[in-house]
């Protein structure tokens, strides 16, 4: 009986490991800057300062929605993603680019909710840019 339940306390446990021990996505953690819960005025105005100030934002977790846009660049031959915010008049736009694990990418114009790490990186030119790493769509 003792050799039973051991057994059958490790296979718990193996069970435990494999469904929880996995890697933690973006989407499971807590969200430090939710901007689906904001009105389009705030939302516009939160994203312009991330993309102003994006000191104050790198490291966190950040929930978007907004319309799927792709930019194919010729010089560097690559593809970049973003999901762009209207602003309540829908006159003006902003966007924060996201970069996807292994999930495929949505058409252009695409409703979409986005949710990743909020990080910068910059170009060989020295351009700065805003991006949401290990993104996932939701």
């Amino acid at each position: 009986m003792r050799k039973i339940t051991t057994i059958l306390a490790a296979v718990i446990l193996l069970i435990t490991l494999a469904g929880c021990g996995g890697s933690k996505s973006a989407a499971d953690g807590p969200v430090d800057v939710d901007l689906t819960t904001l009105s389009s005025t705030m939302v516009y105005s939160e994203v312009f300062n991330m993309v102003n100030e994006p000191e104050d934002y790198i490291g966190k977790t950040v929930k978007m929605n907004g319309a799927a846009a792709s930019y194919y660049d010729e010089a560097v031959k690559e593809t970049y993603y973003a999901c762009i915010i209207q602003d309540a008049t829908a006159c003006c736009a902003q966007g924060i680019e996201y970069v996807l694990d292994g999930a495929e990418y949505p058409a252009d114009g695409e409703e979409i909710t986005v949710v990743g790490e909020f990080r910068t990186y910059e170009t060989a030119d020295g351009t700065s840019y805003c991006t949401l790493e290990g993104a996932e769509l939701l």
